[in-house]
């Protein structure tokens, strides 16, 4: 269910990316990236331009292709295809990671040093995350293959769960008055929050496939995959009516 409910939404947050980012591209209107972050699109810095270009669209890659992993009766009864979208799913993490790290570097993010540092370890932690998955894979090493390849799903997942986790605490602050007014506060937190819970939730996920689980550690599963599952299905219910939507709708339009 929350590998279903999770490509669904990813499926959306590519379609964003391609039909806002590229079809502003290619409409000429390039500046109107800016409209989703500001300082993203800089005449004057091609380079970095381009590295976060090619890491919106490696991006939008992973999100489609990460729950598609995670079947687990793809992987044995069709190895060959399992393979083969691991190498480009190992492919478009490393163009991720290294094109947001080149933007970094070369614009900075709108944050400041914190963001800088926050948003620089996760996209160096998901190129060594990418090659060791391939190295291991290549090895037959497939225990420790296993391993890297959920904390690069867990990794990968983030930048959209960024999304998902501000777009949730936007909903709070509606029914909560009290919460309208954000602060520095959030912002600290949100640049390490996005990738450290999924990485020490990738460790218990590890760590529990090497032993047998208790019918209460099940039941345990079950229930945050389907609160999980409900949580992602209705913010990005939320995002796509307010926003993914309506960018999907400007980038293809003239």
């Amino acid at each position: 269910m929350l590998a279903a409910v999770s490509w669904l939404s990813g499926v959306i947050f590519a379609a964003y990316i391609i039909a806002f980012f590229g079809g502003t591209l290619v409409g000429g209107e390039a500046y109107r990236w800016n409209e989703a972050l500001p300082d993203l699109y800089d005449p004057a810095s091609p380079l970095s331009t381009s590295a976060i270009g090619a890491h919106f669209v490696a991006g939008s890659i992973l999100v489609l292709l990460g729950p598609v992993q995670l079947i687990g009766r793809l992987r044995q009864r069709i190895p060959w295809l399992h393979r083969w979208i691991g190498r480009i799913y190992v492919v478009s993490a490393a163009a991720a990671g290294v094109g947001g790290l080149a933007f970094i570097v070369g614009q900075g993010t709108i944050g400041g040093p914190l963001m800088d540092v926050g948003f620089g370890l996760y996209g160096a932690l998901m190129v060594l995350s990418a090659t060791m998955s391939y190295l291991h894979a290549r090895s037959g090493r497939y225990h420790s293959h296993r391993a890297w390849a959920i904390r690069l799903f867990a990794l990968t997942i983030g930048s959209w769960l960024y999304r998902i986790e501000y777009g949730a605490w936007f909903l709070l602050s509606r029914l909560f008055g009290s919460l309208a007014e954000f602060g520095d506060w959030f912002d600290a937190i949100m640049v390490f929050f996005f990738y450290v819970p999924n990485l020490i939730a990738a460790e218990f996920v590890i760590r529990a496939g090497r032993k047998n689980r208790t019918a209460s550690a099940n039941l345990s599963v079950s229930v945050f995959f389907v609160a999980a599952s409900t949580f992602i299905a209705f913010v990005t219910l939320m995002f796509t009516t307010h926003t993914w939507g309506p960018k999907i709708a400007s980038g293809i339009t003239p």
